[in-house]
């Protein structure tokens, strides 16, 4: 099982095991989850992009360009724009 020390400052190194099972790597931020029963739960607070991809994806939703999404956008600012001038 791997350990590590604490520092007087508060501070641990990550065991290279632990570190390469939770895919994390310097720069990386954790987060650490306090259970009810005090167990604490350590996990990558940051994910990859690529962890991402479809995400959003619904049945029968069809594919938007940049440009209709700008459109939607002005769309929408104008008309809320021009409610508030009434």
């Amino acid at each position: 099982m791997p350990s590590a020390t604490l520092t007087s400052k508060g501070q641990t190194t990550i065991p290279r095991e632990v570190r390469e099972h939770l895919g994390i790597r310097t720069g990386d931020r954790l987060d650490f989850v306090i259970n009810p029963d005090g167990t604490v739960m350590l996990r990558p607070a940051t994910i990859q992009v690529s962890e991402l991809k479809g995400i959003l994806h619904r049945k029968k939703m069809k594919p938007v360009s940049v440009r209709e999404m700008d459109d939607a956008i002005q769309k929408h600012v104008r008309r809320k724009y021009l409610r508030g001038r009434r």
